[in-house]
Formats: structure tokens, C-alpha cells, sequence
């Protein structure tokens, strides 16, 4: 059997990113403070702690650096520590960040949000996406007067919040009562989402999606989505937590020309800061005001949800993506990415097994085994090799910041990779690469 090759030093059980993450797991229940960051998603001892980025590349606590993709879980767009957001926060803490009334930046947030995000008349601030899509999910039940929220079951995330943790393989804690208001339907497919809201009628309050997945809707889905629902009393949901500031400036609605009744922004819109907005038509937005007669939406109501520091963050974001083609170079390097990595896995004899997918801004890879099913194993091989040549990616998700040169050290990585992953598929026993246990999915009943 073929040895595997030595480890990286800093892969090593002594280094300092495996002190840091065992400290980690003792203080911090799972070791991060976001499941997706978590050690189980690395391979075993090959987790690195980061002590600081700039741009597309990171450092760990070791000192190794690394090329990162998929920067700030998808939210880090325009690169670590970009210099006019860096200017506008340091500019902004030293006025203050948080008062007893709401400060100017407030509106200034609020108009230049509502001038990137046109199909929205109105605007309120949070901190996480979580809370933003579980406010629309209250505004929705109150406008409607109805309990049952569906969600498209063919996207992973909405939020932590029981309507939505409750139906995934996570459900501890959740009371069943509390699940049972939550239904489901498949991205793409009108006549099945038609025969959920038939099986439901006058039920639904709201479908939530993201709007734009791996592949782009089919030609008048969304609207033709939007259309229904309205016929049927429901209202329309777009998460764009990812599609934000990534399918284009106006997000997903923007670029399929298709306007929701209420969405939610996060991620790209404060290039890793914590902001989030909930969005959408005034006449739903309004009833989380003073300004009505309807009984009232407790809609957003955050410490911190307006922190002056973020939204600067924000406009800041806003304002390059006003000048700058970010959607465009993003596009690029995805599409000069994809090419490179499928060239060099069909090269290897594995352009069936390494695949790569998605929007060339918001690439995954899927990794095959012999027999052509998706491999947490397989995962763990490839990672470890990215990993040892100096390429931290969790997924093939770019940023602006990335240059022709990191792609092309990217894909030289890949191409060895993809070697030995060769190697293991021939041998049918990956586990001399995969340096320990397998890496592991984030929603799992059991650690």
C-alpha cells in the first residue's frame, strides 16, 4: 500500500494551532463559535487557528500562511481588512458606536442600502442573518394571520431559530409542537410548491428561499413562485444572506428582475462586520413602526443592531461595489478558477470524482469515492492536501481580493491533490492520506 507523505510541521499534534483549538474546545462549546468553522470540518490535527488576514491570505497562530477561500463563511468579499472599510470604522468608533437615540449614520445606512436594494422601500438593521429572516418570518404570520412557514428543503440554512433548526437532524431542544409549523418544497419545481399550498390552503404565511442556488432558476420560476403564493394568501421570502452582494450589487432580485415581498441581507454587506438587514415592501415593513393601526410586530428590536462601526463597514461596502465592478472580477477569478481545477482533476484520471459546482462567485467542491457517492473520506483527503500546500478551503468561494497568481498556486495544489487522490481511489482505501478521522457534517444528531 502507497505510504502517505508527511505531514506539514504545522499540521503537527505540538503545533500552536492544535494548543490554540484544544483550548478552544475546552472554553468554547465545539471549539468555534459558528458550527461551520468547528474542527470536525478539517482534518484531524489540520484545523489552523488564524491570528490575522489581509486580503485573500491568512496566518495562523503557526505563522504558515495560507490562500483562503470561502473568507468569513462567504462574507468577506472584498478581501481581509480592506482599506476603505478599515478607514470607515476607525473613522466611526472614535465618534462612538452606540447611543440612548438613533445616530445619522442610521439613515445614511439606510439610503444607501435602499439605493443598492431598489425593489425594497424599507430597511431595518440586525446583527446576524438568524434574526433578520426570523423577523420576516413574524412579520409574514402577522400580515397573514396564518402559522405554517415553508422552506425550500433543497437549501441548507435559514437560521438558528426553532421553525428552522427544527427540521434539520439538530432537533434537541426544539418542542415537536414548535417543528410541526414548518413545511417544505423543492427549489424549482411549481407544480409541487402549488400542490404544498394546496395540501395547506389558507395555511401558509411565507415561502423562504434563497432565490439563486447552484444553478440559476429556471426561466420565470421565481416569479411565477411569487405569483402563486400571492394567489393562495402567502407571502414570498428571499434569503440572500449568500446571493447578496454576490449574484450582483441589487442581489438575486436584482439580477433576475423578480421582487419579493420581504428580504433579508447579511455577509458581503459588511465584508465579514457583524450587519444584517430585513427588507421589503413598505406597507409589511411599516407594521414593526408607530405609524399604523394594526396591532403591533415586535420586528427587530437589537442593542446592537445599528452599531455605528458596522454600518459604516456597510455604506463603505456599498460604495465600492457603487465604483467598483467587485461582481465582475468575482465572476472572473471563479470562472479562471473552475477551469483550472477541472483541467487538472481530469488530468489526474478524477474529473468524475473531484467535481466542482455552483455560480463561478460561489463555487463548492463535492468529492466521489469508487463508486461515484459523495465521501466525507474523499473530503478528507483533498482538504488535507489543499490544506499542506498552503490553501485553506473549506469550499472554491472567492473574493475580490484574490489575484491571477493565487488561482494559479491554487490550482497547481489541486493538481497534486488530485494525484494522490488518484493514488487512493486505485489502492480503494483512502485512509493513509486522511491523516486521522474523517471530516464530518455539520448537521449530525450525534458529535
Amino acid at each position: 500500500m502507497t505510504q502517505a507523505p508527511p505531514a506539514h510541521p504545522a499540521a503537527a499534534t505540538g503545533s500552536e494551532s492544535a494548543r490554540v483549538a484544544a483550548e478552544l474546545a475546552r472554553l468554547v462549546p465545539g471549539g468555534a463559535h459558528t458550527y461551520a468553522k468547528g474542527p470536525d470540518q478539517y482534518p484531524e490535527d489540520l484545523a489552523p487557528v488564524i491570528a490575522r488576514g489581509l486580503g485573500a491570505h491568512v496566518w495562523d497562530v503557526d505563522g504558515r500562511e495560507f490562500v483562503e477561500y470561502g473568507s468569513g463563511l462567504r462574507s468577506v468579499t472584498l478581501g481581509h481588512a480592506h482599506p476603505a472599510v478599515v478607514e470607515a470604522v476607525s473613522r466611526q468608533v472614535a465618534r462612538g458606536t452606540n447611543f440612548a437615540r438613533p445616530a445619522l449614520i442610521e439613515l445614511e445606512a439606510a439610503e444607501a442600502f435602499l439605493e443598492a436594494v431598489p425593489t425594497a422601500d424599507m430597511v431595518k438593521f440586525a446583527k446576524n442573518g438568524s434574526d433578520a429572516t426570523t423577523a420576516a418570518v413574524r412579520l409574514a404570520r402577522a400580515h397573514t394571520g396564518r402559522d405554517l412557514v415553508a422552506i425550500c428543503r433543497d437549501q441548507p440554512f435559514f437560521s438558528t431559530d426553532d421553525w428552522f433548526i427544527g427540521t434539520t437532524p439538530m432537533p434537541a431542544g426544539i418542542p415537536e409542537a414548535v417543528t410541526r409549523l414548518t413545511t417544505t418544497f423543492p427549489f424549482g419545481d411549481l407544480a409541487a410548491a402549488e400542490a404544498m399550498l394546496e395540501e395547506h390552503r389558507g395555511e401558509v404565511a411565507a415561502l423562504v428561499l434563497e432565490a439563486g442556488g447552484a444553478a440559476d432558476p429556471p426561466a420565470g420560476y421565481l416569479q411565477a413562485l411569487v405569483d402563486l403564493a400571492h394567489r393562495h394568501g402567502a407571502l414570498v421570502v428571499f434569503d440572500e444572506m449568500i446571493t447578496g452582494f454576490r449574484w450582483s450589487r441589487h442581489g438575486a432580485q436584482g439580477l433576475y428582475g423578480v421582487t419579493p415581498d420581504l428580504s433579508t441581507f447579511g455577509k458581503a454587506l459588511g465584508n465579514g462586520c457583524a450587519v444584517s438587514a430585513l427588507t421589503g415592501r413598505r406597507e409589511l415593513m411599516r407594521r414593526g413602526g408607530l405609524d399604523h393601526d394594526d396591532e403591533r410586530t415586535f420586528l427587530l428590536s437589537t442593542t446592537h443592531g445599528a452599531e455605528g462601526h458596522a454600518l459604516a463597514a456597510a455604506i463603505a461596502v456599498m460604495e465600492v461595489y457603487r465604483r467598483e465592478d467587485v461582481i465582475g472580477r468575482m465572476e472572473r477569478l471563479g470562472t479562471t478558477l473552475r477551469a483550472g481545477v477541472e483541467e487538472a482533476v481530469a488530468a489526474a484520471g478524477v474529473g468524475e470524482h473531484v467535481l466542482v459546482r455552483g455560480r463561478s462567485s460561489n463555487l463548492v467542491f463535492a468529492t466521489l469515492d469508487e463508486a461515484g457517492a459523495p465521501s466525507q473520506t474523499y473530503r478528507t483527503l483533498f482538504m488535507r492536501q489543499l490544506l499542506e500546500g498552503g490553501i485553506l478551503a473549506p469550499s472554491f468561494v472567492v473574493s475580490a481580493a484574490l489575484t491571477d497568481e493565487d488561482i494559479e498556486r491554487t490550482v497547481e495544489v489541486v493538481a497534486r491533490a488530485a494525484q494522490v487522490y488518484r493514488r487512493a481511489l486505485d489502492d480503494g482505501d483512502p485512509s493513509p492520506w486522511m491523516g486521522g478521522r474523517s471530516v464530518k457534517p455539520v448537521f449530525r444528531p450525534h458529535a
